[in-house]
């Protein structure tokens, strides 16, 4: 399922490159744009997770790192019956994490240094299993798509103006304007769908791969904390990637619930509370300062008779 849901909407944002060709060229930017917009999608679906996280200057985790966040990763993964994805870290003082890739066995997850700093280990642990949940989901191939092709539709969309030239065959300025604003305002309504539907799937797999939904009810309540006050520069700058964290990266630039890339938090951390019984506590560990000063511990799982069972990693 979930190629197919990449595959519709790798057509659908096809269909508003090339109507931004038609605007910009006419019959000739149509055609012209098609083929741009097959070898665009070649590129994105073998390359745009690389070009995500170059746009917010992630570097690689490698395993034995002195944080414990490549094993903490692993053996999350393996216990959800997960090929491990690569593990990166942008250096963010904002909370907040995402996963990218076009399929589980080209994956990667990304954490910002706020994240390490302000999260417990168990919260980390809960916010690490809702990136996998995204994986495992494929959810990540649909992010990575439309985080891609809404960029570009923008860009394009932005110059249409400027590059359109005369000729019987090309829209007049009315419909030129029009498509100024409605090719990245449709492109973001993608986005924007599919994140706020998929948070919640991922939010209740996340709670199972790590066996505490509440750890990550109150990662997602400290996260939301930071971002609300702190920026995320790179994701400013980037803002069609702003689909793929957990918690929306762009407080300074609030938008209307209808345009909301996220489901409300507190919607979330409600569900996740009813998951786990009704108990409604924040889980007694206190958070982080540093991760350096105590690496975190590997987390144990085990299988039984076939069906997949997980243990608290810290006791």
């Amino acid at each position: 399922m979930g190629y197919a849901k990449t595959a519709i909407l790798m057509a659908a944002m096809t269909a508003l490159f090339m109507g931004v060709g038609y605007v910009i060229g006419g019959t000739g930017g149509m055609l012209f744009a098609l083929i741009a917009a097959g070898a665009m999608n070649a590129f994105t679906w073998y390359g745009s997770d690389k070009m995500v996280l170059k746009m917010h200057n992630a570097q690689p985790v490698i395993r034995g790192d002195r944080f414990g966040l490549h094993d903490m990763v692993a053996d999350l993964a393996t216990g959800a019956g997960m090929p491990v994805p690569a593990v990166y870290i942008i250096n963010e003082p904002q909370p907040n994490a995402f996963a990218t890739g076009r399929n589980p066995q080209n994956a990667a997850v990304a954490v910002t240094t706020g994240l390490m700093q302000r999260l417990s280990r168990e919260e980390l642990a809960g916010v690490i299993a809702h990136e996998l949940a995204h994986i495992r989901n494929h959810d990540t191939a649909i992010m990575t798509v439309t985080a891609t092709f809404a960029g570009a539709i923008t860009m394009l969309a932005n110059f249409a103006f400027l590059f359109r030239g005369g000729g019987d065959n090309r829209p007049g300025i009315g419909a030129t304007l029009a498509m100024m604003f409605l090719a990245p305002m449709a492109a973001g309504l993608v986005q924007m769908a599919i994140s706020r539907t998929r948070e919640y799937a991922a939010d209740k797999a996340g709670a199972e791969i790590c066996g505490h939904p509440l750890w990550l009810a109150s990662a997602l309540e400290r996260i939301q904390e930071g971002a609300a006050r702190i920026d995320n520069h790179a994701a400013e700058a980037h803002p069609a990637t702003a689909h793929m964290f957990i918690i929306n990266p762009l407080h300074a630039h609030k938008r209307d619930s209808l345009f909301a890339t996220h489901p409300a938090t507190e919607n979330r951390i409600a569900a996740l509370r009813k998951m786990a019984g009704g108990q409604g506590a924040r889980p007694q560990t206190q958070p982080q300062t540093s991760m350096a000063s105590s690496r975190i511990p590997r987390t144990g799982h085990r299988q039984n008779a076939g069906k997949q069972t997980t243990r608290n990693p810290w006791g």
